[in-house]
């Protein structure tokens, strides 16, 4: 889509196009034949675009509650946040008077940064900017918010500002491909980091699977976000908005994880003492920690509040003798354990008459479906089968299908 077939999409005919391909019910797989049936009634200017609007649209519900009212190009969509982490996020610039949200793209990080203070947008694509305003009217953002366009390889055209704060999603794709190197981004982090001098407050998102080694030389918050227990992004928070140095946090919520320690920190600690510590047996329950505790190094931090340790040092599996209710953790019960051994596990899954399975796994090497193929389950009876690490050494916790929590 370009700038032009954008224009023609917020004219009358451009409304009744988008209204007649989302009729359509569109997936990308099948777009060829639903664009056949839209050129029948639309010129190819509109009956295109017009079906790319309803297609993403119906992708961005999962990201965006008023996706329907919004416009979208594919990659700027799937690099957006979801509105509840970006939502989260804009809480921590409460109490600045100005926000400025840097490589805004369609304004999905605009929208709730501008419900926290008068938020300016910057972006050097053209179709975003105009995208992102049109976004910002639907869904009836304030009229103080301000669309810039600016390349952010150039000076920022702002003055310095103590009172302001900055918030940056920088490109993290080249030529359509990810990029995980904080000093590839567009701009590096670097650039960004040169203007803290002035504007101290600075916020900015990065790939969860960054290379933590690069970060140790920021003096920076370092923050991981879960969403519905899937790990969706990372926040370098520099300034007045860092608060720790290590934070886990799980939306919804949100629920926090906070520390003061360097990233790391507590398995280095750890391992001037691992002859002392080899893991524990299993015990009566087993917690699998939501993958920002695990991202963030807190496994051991979690195991502290939970009355829990490690079943091998070096496993993100947490056990206990008894169940604490945690939005940091699924926790269930454990039924048995065993060394692994294919033969005996078949055995016992068969006097048990246990047919039906999940298979999760840390430190295995074995590949679920490929182990429920080869244990050709009989009987009726659910269960979970956790294949991990004991001292080392492969075992097969058998657990309760329905989580404790």
């Amino acid at each position: 889509m370009n700038i032009h077939d954008f224009n023609r999409l917020l004219e009358p005919d451009g409304e009744i196009a988008i209204e007649a391909a989302s009729e359509l019910n569109p997936i990308e797989r099948d777009f060829l034949q639903h664009y056949q049936v839209l050129q029948r009634s639309f010129p190819d200017e509109l009956a295109r675009p017009a079906l790319e609007t309803a297609i993403l649209r119906e992708e961005a519900k999962k990201k965006f509650p008023f996706a329907e009212r919004m416009f979208f190009i594919r990659e700027a969509l799937e690099q957006a946040s979801s509105y509840e982490v970006s939502s989260y996020r804009a809480n921590r610039y409460k109490g600045y008077s100005c926000l400025v949200d840097l490589g805004c793209s369609i304004g999905g990080d605009t929208i709730p940064l501008a419900r926290i203070a008068p938020t300016i947008g910057i972006d050097r694509d053209r179709l975003r900017l105009a995208m992102a305003r049109e976004n910002l009217r639907n869904v009836g953002q304030p009229g103080d918010t301000i669309l810039l366009q600016h390349d952010l390889a150039d000076e920022l055209p702002l003055a310095g500002d103590r009172e302001l704060a900055l918030f940056c999603d920088p490109s993290r794709r080249k030529r359509g491909r990810r990029v995980y190197s904080v000093n590839r981004y567009e701009p590096a982090l670097n650039k960004l980091l040169a203007w803290q001098s002035g504007f101290p407050a600075l916020g900015v998102k990065i790939s969860p699977g960054v290379d933590i080694n690069e970060l140790r030389k920021f003096d920076a918050e370092l923050e991981f976000i879960s969403y519905k227990g899937a790990l969706k992004e990372a926040v370098l928070w520099f300034g007045p908005l860092k608060r720790k140095v290590r934070v886990a946090t799980v939306l919804p919520g949100p629920h926090s994880i906070e520390s003061d320690e360097t990233y790391g920190m507590e398995y280095s600690r750890f391992d001037r003492y691992k002859e002392e510590f080899q893991g524990v047996d299993p015990q009566a329950f087993i917690y699998e920690p939501d993958p920002a505790i695990i991202r963030a190094g807190m496994v051991r931090t979690l195991g502290r509040r939970l009355d829990a340790h490690q079943l091998d040092p070096h496993i993100a599996y947490l056990t206990a003798a008894k169940s604490i209710t945690t939005p940091f953790a699924r926790v269930w019960k454990i039924i048995d354990w065993m060394p692994f051994n294919l033969k005996k596990l078949r055995k016992y899954l068969r006097e048990h008459r246990i047919g039906q399975v999940i298979v999760k796994k840390r430190g295995s090497p074995i590949q679920p479906e490929e182990l429920i193929n080869a244990l050709r389950l009989e009987g009726e009876i659910e269960r979970v089968l956790f294949l991990t690490q004991l001292r080392g050494r492969p075992i097969v916790i058998v657990g309760m299908q329905n989580q404790i929590s």
